[in-house]
């Protein structure tokens, strides 16, 4: 199937609970994937305006991410510490590798690139810098804090 990125609809903010939502603000996502009747693994395109980050540095228990970079620089954070990304670089994070990481705009402009993603049921995300966990359920999340207490919508 053919889709034109332009008629994909924008999200923005995230279904993290709300002392964690700053983080992604200026975050916007198309999910071509859905966009494309795909069912076995996800494709966004994201763009980070300066000061945004992809997400808070995780990890996923099951399933695997790639990033690529289109236009840009961007600063991956891993365990390992700092990397800046330019156009035609990727990095690929395989489901169970407990390096926690997240894509951060310290530029002065805009950052485009594809997120892809499978959707291995019974995932679940550590986030090693925060009290937060996530637990798939479906095509949802619930968010707990490492104590296993669930954070309220």
């Amino acid at each position: 199937m053919i889709i034109d990125p332009k008629n994909v609809p924008e999200i923005t903010g995230s279904k993290y609970p709300q002392q964690f939502q700053s983080a992604v603000a200026g975050r916007v996502k198309k999910r071509l994937g859905d966009a494309a009747g795909l069912q076995n693994f996800g494709v966004n395109l994201v763009r980070l305006a300066p000061g945004s980050c992809s997400a808070l540095r995780h990890w996923h228990t099951r399933q695997d991410e790639l990033i690529y970079v289109l236009e840009g620089e961007v600063t991956l954070i891993t365990n390992s510490g700092e990397q800046v990304l330019k156009p035609g670089m990727a990095a690929g994070f395989p489901a169970g590798d407990s390096d926690g990481h997240h894509l951060v705009n310290r530029s002065k402009g805009e950052v485009v690139y594809l997120e892809i993603g499978d959707r291995t049921p019974g995932d679940s995300a550590e986030y090693p810098d925060d009290d937060l966990m996530a637990k798939g359920n479906g095509n949802s999340w619930i968010f707990t804090r490492k104590n296993g207490e669930v954070y309220e919508s």
